[in-house]
C-alpha cells in the first residue's frame, strides 16, 4: 500500500462526520512532542464549540481510526476548539475573516521579515492581500506565506 498523507487521510476520515454534526473540520494535525505522538482536530462552529461537542466527534472519530488503522504508531487523540488566535487554511477562512487582525509568518523574509501583523485583505489566488501600518498594503506571494493566524492581541 502506497505511504498515505496521515492528516490528509484522517481530513477526509472525519470531516463528513463532523460536518454531520453541525461543525467544520477547521485542521488535523500529527506531531510528536517529546516521545509521544499526537493526532489532533480543531473543530468549530457558530457561537464555538464546547466540551461535549468535543467529546462527541473524539469518539466517532476514535471508532472510524480503529477500524481504518492508518496510524503504524501510538498516538493520543486530541479535539477541541482552535482557539481564539485560530489557524486561516481554507479559501473560506480567507474570505470569512477578511479585514480581522491576523499575524503572518513567511518561509523567508518578505520586506525585511518573517512575521507580519495586520489586516487581512480580500482573497486573491496570487497573493495574500495584508494592511500594515499607515494603511499600507502589502500582498505576499502565497508560496511564500507558511502561516497565518487570527491575532486577538490588539
Amino acid at each position: 500500500m502506497p505511504k498515505v498523507n496521515i492528516c490528509d487521510f484522517v481530513t477526509k476520515l472525519a470531516e463528513p462526520v463532523v460536518v454531520q454534526n453541525g461543525m467544520e473540520l477547521v485542521d488535523v494535525e500529527f506531531v510528536k512532542e517529546g516521545a509521544n505522538h499526537y493526532l489532533r482536530l480543531f473543530i468549530d462552529k457558530d457561537g464555538g464549540v464546547d466540551l461535549d461537542d468535543c467529546e462527541k466527534i473524539s469518539r466517532i472519530v476514535s471508532d472510524l481510526l480503529d477500524q481504518e488503522d492508518p496510524i503504524d504508531k501510538a498516538y493520543f487523540l486530541e479535539v477541541s476548539s482552535p482557539g481564539l488566535d485560530r489557524p486561516l487554511k481554507k479559501v473560506k477562512d480567507f474570505q470569512k475573516y477578511e479585514g480581522h487582525q491576523v499575524i503572518v509568518k513567511t518561509f523567508s523574509a518578505f520586506e525585511g521579515r518573517k512575521k507580519h501583523r495586520g489586516k487581512l485583505g480580500q482573497y486573491n489566488e496570487s497573493n495574500l492581500h495584508l494592511l500594515v501600518e499607515d494603511d499600507k498594503e502589502i500582498m505576499i506571494p502565497w508560496e511564500m506565506v507558511s502561516q497565518v493566524k487570527l491575532d486577538w492581541e490588539e
